[in-house]
């Protein structure tokens, strides 16, 4: 009995003596450790963001201590900051430099002292550090200039920068690396730079007194969104706002932040340049642990604009709400720490009763364990920001790539639609015109119309396949077909193609009778898709073939089209097949979905199709001999293959049809019109509605600046999609050149919006008409513009003697008329003063000379001479 007493008095004490080990193990206190911070100023936004995303990461460290020292922005009152954390021995300092050279020393100074420097957001000078942590500004600047770049087109643009503090490192790279990129771009340049202090009420003076003496400029680069939104205020006392582009620095999610000022039609742009507060923290914690760091620590930054805004916001705000329930959950991990401790002291106290004592201990366990578990738990959440902010960033870029591929494809695809509808209106327009009703002309329209129709049949039916394979509801019907005869029933379709412009077309084999298990009709639109392509980009006396292998040693064949055209670059090659993708060298109208749709239907034979660029483009399907690799619904049985002859409307001589001209003899206007279109059809039309009362000129669109200058005809008629240069720019050298300055331009194309209208006038256009269109909207359009240029003509002629003083309404023609006065006044008493001299002195030939001033008075140099000197004689 006394045994037994004796062994529950031991016990006791062995659990008096656990408690108490643990109550002491419990309670000892871990150590404090301070981060000092010396901020260059925490008025901005941006600093107090940085300062917000520092507290919340600190919460994540009970032991860690944040003590943050303002500088004001000033550099000698962040020297004394710095100087008071060296004194008060803090165990890692973090330094953002107000300027990089004056902190440097105190940097050398701290590191002696034995305390590691975290250099954040801007560099000192040298790299005398233990780390450094920040945006990468150099990227910043490249980002902005690349924006500008992809946006400006190919007109000259200005560029006023605002720059940041003068000394500072952000100020210094953002500027550098724009400017880099900027003096490489032909049309860009940066006229004017302000330096600022990073505040908007810093630049908002310099800015006005430039913008009140050059008002033409085009976009506005500020180191960051203050200055961003103070030079948007000038613009806007300017009246200027609507003109003037501005791109910012930080996208800051807050009120009047980059992404707001973004949203708001403020900004262009911003660019998304993060606070790297927690990893600040993070990296400064691995420094205390003496985990190895890297040297320099970039932050990525993102350009956000209008497309994109709304889902930065939106995922910005997300990672807010999951930072308040993190700072929810360490209020709640503070009561229990709280909890924990009281209840610790408790056991001290009352530590002689046992059993409140081992009650107080089990929770004490318990309270540890908790903690313990939300402390995980945060850091999984924690974890799953971090990620949802790399998944943002590739969200965006996805979304702009794909935005684009689309915008693309639908442009083309209407290009490819407009045409042959316009071609279509206007021949059944012709059709109810008397003069159309002969034999000839019907049977011209009628060939327009069946092959513009079969033309957009093809376009509609690749849409609803396209549809139909991303919804998965293509249903294989194969059948044994003979595969030379299937494919010599298309091989006919081109060969005429292949005459005309005598290219080398050929079909072999070597083996006629391989039969093989298919579906007509895809692989019909396969052998279609790939010949179409060839024939489109194999110039005239090139090659294509069609080759059928037979691999009678195995269980596939193949079948290759090999063409000489232009090839595909072999950084297009691995995206070909993707939907809306066309290749970096292709200048014609395509719809981006030919190839992808070709790949599916050679997939759902169970075949694979690749390609192959060296000389010209191959492709190689390889397809399944037998039907053991189909399932037994994709089999079906149809009757063979039947050569049937094919009824063809077009003409023979399509190769020289650009090289002829129209002349009317019996047109009794005597005018003459250049066309510059390249679809055949659509210049064959409009060749046979205006030969009637014009003299008509052709081009393709490669020799129409060419053409216009060796002709100078009356009236231009130009597209806009052509293969070399686009209608725009042929338009704008032709009005910039004195010899074409005075033939009025109409212009024909598909994009029917305001950009593409005012573009089209900036260009100098006289006259702007969208596919489809009315013939007769065209003729009267002709008729018009060249009776406004006979108006002209007489108003001139009948002026000319008054020129000198009619200084209201000067125009290029004028100046050109006031050169050749000046030129007859000169040489009054010149005996050998005649019309080669006078072409020599305006530097142009005599026959473009007559040209000239026959278009804008109606007679030659000659008579023009004889005027002047009977004027003369008259004066005398």
């Amino acid at each position: 009995m006394l045994r037994l007493k004796l062994n529950k008095f031991f016990i006791i004490l062995i659990t008096l003596h656990i408690c108490l080990h643990y109550s002491c193990n419990t309670n000892k206190p871990t150590k404090k450790l301070t981060i000092g911070f010396a901020q260059t100023g925490i008025n901005d936004q941006w600093r107090k963001s940085m300062i917000k995303d520092m507290e919340i990461e600190v919460a994540f460290y009970p032991n860690i201590n944040l003590k943050v020292l303002d500088g004001k922005d000033d550099i000698e009152n962040q020297i004394k900051n710095l100087e008071e954390l060296i004194l008060e021995k803090v165990d890692i300092i973090i330094v953002s430099p107000v300027k990089s050279k004056p902190i440097t020393p105190y940097v050398e100074k701290a590191l002696k002292a034995g305390i590691p420097v975290l250099v954040v957001d801007r560099k000192i000078d040298g790299q005398n550090y233990t780390a450094y942590l920040g945006g990468d500004n150099e990227q910043v600047g490249v980002n902005v200039a690349n924006y500008i770049s992809s946006i400006a087109g190919n007109d000259p643009k200005k560029i006023i920068e605002i720059k940041g503090l003068k000394g500072s490192s952000p100020a210094y790279d953002r500027s550098i690396s724009f400017n880099k990129i900027i003096n490489k771009t032909n049309n860009l340049n940066v006229v004017h730079s302000i330096e600022g202090n990073w505040e908007e009420y810093s630049i908002k003076d310099s800015l006005k007194s430039f913008l009140k003496k050059e008002k033409d400029i085009n976009y506005i680069y500020a180191h960051n969104d203050r200055m961003a939104l103070g030079a948007w205020d000038v613009l806007k006392e300017l009246n200027l706002d609507n003109h003037v582009d501005i791109i910012g620095v930080d996208g800051l999610n807050e009120p009047n932040g980059g992404i707001q000022l973004v949203k708001d039609n403020i900004l262009k742009a911003t660019v998304f340049y993060p606070t790297g507060g927690h990893e600040a923290i993070k990296l400064a914690i691995e420094i205390l642990n003496g985990e190895k760091v890297n040297k320099n620590n970039t932050l990525e930054t993102i350009l956000i604009d209008s497309r994109n805004a709304d889902i930065m916001k939106h995922q910005f705000d997300k990672i807010y709400e999951h930072q308040l329930d993190i700072i929810k959950q360490q209020e709640k991990i503070k009561q229990q720490e709280d909890t924990y401790t009281e209840q610790s002291n408790t056991l001290k106290i009352v530590l002689a009763l046992f059993i409140i004592s081992m009650a107080l201990g089990i929770y004490s366990i318990y309270s540890s364990y908790n903690i313990r578990k939300k402390k995980r738990e945060l850091e999984i959440i924690n974890k799953k920001i971090t990620k949802q902010k790399k998944e943002i960033k590739k969200i965006a870029n996805e979304a702009e790539l794909s935005n684009e591929a689309k915008v693309n494809f639908f442009t083309a695809l209407s290009h490819e639609f407009k045409t042959p509808i316009t071609l279509i209106l206007s021949s059944i327009e012709s059709l109810t015109e008397k003069q159309s009703t002969y034999k000839n002309n019907l049977k011209n329209e009628i060939s327009v119309i069946f092959n513009n129709s079969k033309r957009l049949l093809r376009l509609t039916n690749q849409l609803l396949d396209f549809r139909k394979v991303e919804e998965s509801k293509f249903t294989l019907k194969a059948s044994e077909t003979n595969l030379l005869d299937f494919s010599k029933g298309i091989f006919n379709d081109f060969e005429s193609e292949a005459r005309k412009r005598n290219i080398n077309f050929t079909l072999e084999t070597n083996n006629k009778d391989l039969s093989i298990f298919i579906d007509r009709n895809l692989m019909d639109k396969v052998y279609f898709n790939l010949l179409s392509n060839a024939f489109k980009f194999t110039p005239n006396d090139g090659d294509i073939s069609i080759k059928i292998t037979d691999h009678k040693e195995r269980n596939f064949i193949n079948v290759c089209f090999k063409d000489s055209g232009i090839g595909i670059p072999s950084d297009d090659l691995n995206t070909i097949f993707n939907a809306f993708t066309i290749a970096s060298n292709n200048t014609k109208a395509s719809s981006g979905i030919g190839l992808h749709l070709s790949k599916e239907f050679i997939e759902l034979h169970k075949g694979s199709i690749d390609v192959d660029s060296k000389l010209g483009t191959e492709f190689t399907l390889k397809l399944y001999k037998g039907d053991t690799h189909l399932k037994p619904e994709e089999i079906t049985y149809q009757s063979a293959v039947i050569d049937q002859s094919i009824i063809t409307l077009d003409n023979e001589d399509d190769d020289n049809y650009f090289s002829e001209t129209s002349i009317n003899k019996n047109s009794n206007t005597g005018y003459s019109i250049l066309i510059i279109e390249d679809n055949l059809d659509l210049i064959k039309y409009l060749e046979s509605k205006l030969n009637i009362n014009y003299n008509v000129h052709l081009s393709n669109g490669i020799d129409g600046i060419e053409k216009a200058l060796e002709i100078i005809p009356d009236l231009i008629i130009c597209d806009v999609n052509l293969p070399d240069k686009d209608g725009y720019v042929i338009c704008e050298i032709l009005k910039n050149d004195l010899r074409t300055s005075h033939i009025p331009i109409i212009m024909l194309t598909v994009l029917d919006n305001e950009e593409s209208y005012l573009k089209g006038l900036h260009s100098g256009i006289d006259s702007y008409l969208t596919k489809p269109f009315s013939f007769s909207v065209l003729s009267q359009s002709i008729k018009t513009l060249i009776y406004n240029q006979e108006k002209f003509r007489y108003n001139f002629l009948h002026n000319v003697k008054d020129i000198n003083f009619k200084k209201n309404i000067a125009t290029t023609e004028q100046d050109f008329i006031l050169e050749i006065n000046e030129i007859i006044k000169k040489n009054r008493t010149n005996s050998t003063l005649s019309e080669e001299s006078i072409a020599a002195d305006l530097n142009i030939s005599k026959i473009q000379l007559n040209k000239k001033l026959n278009a804008i008075l109606g007679i030659s140099i000659s008579d023009y001479l004889q005027i002047e000197k009977d004027k003369n004689a008259l004066n005398k």
